[in-house]
């Protein structure tokens, strides 16, 4: 098959621009590198500068393609939560890979909603979750969901050996952070000097806390940092903290599950789907609980701790690729 893969976000198949990317990123690279390795012809088309070839995957900028579109022929066009593309592809199969909410006012604003009504694309969504909040006036073709999938970096034999009192933050959005911290400073850092605090995936700290400060309570802000930093962080660590206010997937949670962290969460949003409390995480209803979960886990004794760390891995294998391409290799069909 001839298949296009849309990601409207600026990277290429460069491997230097490739150690930062998000998860949407690089599920879509991920992506195509298995079709590929199927014997499919795969082009990936990006906000890019320049064609880059790699691995068989002919990279094309966005802005290239859509103004060469006559010349190129695909059966398939999967594209990342843009369906402007649809259209200078009027013969392909469409599917919409939906991996955040599309509101109908949205939709309008970006002029999105014109595009789905005139090439009805088959709908793909990452979680039940994110099927249930989409609007059903959407004429889609049919919708169908297909969990995401754990990259290479995160599919690797890890070790059980003692994990350091590192609790991790590595969500973008922020929402919660902010009270996470001062719980910490109130609750955790009084009571253990040696538990740290460890901030990653944002550019900035929310408020103006100041860094010094912040260090002198056990919590180290690293900002964005490569997948393969992310995996050595998560291999040392004890668990992650992540809320779930806006979650469509939490792509961040199961990687940290695949190096054998439990999640503690409040279970909102799609991590209900992904979080079994007391098997490969904790669901906590507020922030009292969350630091007292946070101390318990300070506490527990090594076995207690491996059960854990072998339940979150166990569970992640749900999601390595070869678990997940066949519900795309049978939509593709």
């Amino acid at each position: 098959m001839r298949v296009l893969i849309n990601c409207p976000s600026k990277f290429n198949l460069e491997s230097k621009t490739l150690k930062k990317i998000g998860g949407i990123e690089s599920l879509n690279v991920n992506l195509a590198n298995i079709l590929s390795k199927k014997k499919n012809e795969v082009v990936l088309t990006s906000n890019s500068n320049k064609i880059i070839l790699k691995h068989s995957i002919l990279n094309i900028p966005s802005h290239i393609l859509i103004k060469n579109s006559k010349k190129y022929e695909f059966d398939y066009i999967i594209s990342s939560n843009d369906s402007s593309i649809f259209s200078y592809f009027p013969n392909s199969k469409k599917i919409l890979w939906l991996h955040n909410p599309l509101q109908i006012e949205k939709s309008l604003r970006k002029k999105q909603f014109f595009h789905i009504i005139r090439n009805k694309p088959t709908a793909v969504f990452v979680s039940n979750y994110l099927n249930n909040i989409t609007s059903k006036l959407y004429p889609f073709k049919k919708r169908h969901i297909i969990p995401n999938f754990l990259s290479p970096n995160f599919t690797n034999k890890i070790s059980t050996k003692i994990r350091k009192s590192i609790f991790v933050w590595s969500v973008q959005r922020d929402r919660g952070l902010a009270k996470t911290i001062d719980m910490w400073i109130n609750k955790i850092h009084p009571l253990s000097n040696n538990a740290q605090f460890y901030i990653l995936g944002m550019n900035n700290l929310p408020q103006n806390y100041d860094i010094n400060f912040l260090k002198s309570k056990n919590i180290v802000f690293l900002g964005r940092v490569s997948r393969t930093k992310l995996r050595n962080i998560y291999m040392k660590s004890t668990a992650m903290i992540c809320l779930g206010y806006d979650e469509t997937f939490c792509l961040n949670a199961l990687e940290a599950n695949s190096c054998g962290l439990p999640v503690i969460t409040f279970g909102k949003t799609a991590l209900k789907e992904l979080i079994n409390h007391n098997f490969n995480g904790f669901v906590v209803n507020n922030f009292n609980q969350l630091s007292k979960k946070i101390m318990s886990l300070l506490e527990m004794n090594f076995l207690e701790k491996k059960k854990f760390i072998s339940n979150s891995t166990k569970f992640s294998k749900k999601y390595y690729p070869n678990n997940i391409i066949y519900k795309w290799l049978k939509l593709l069909k």
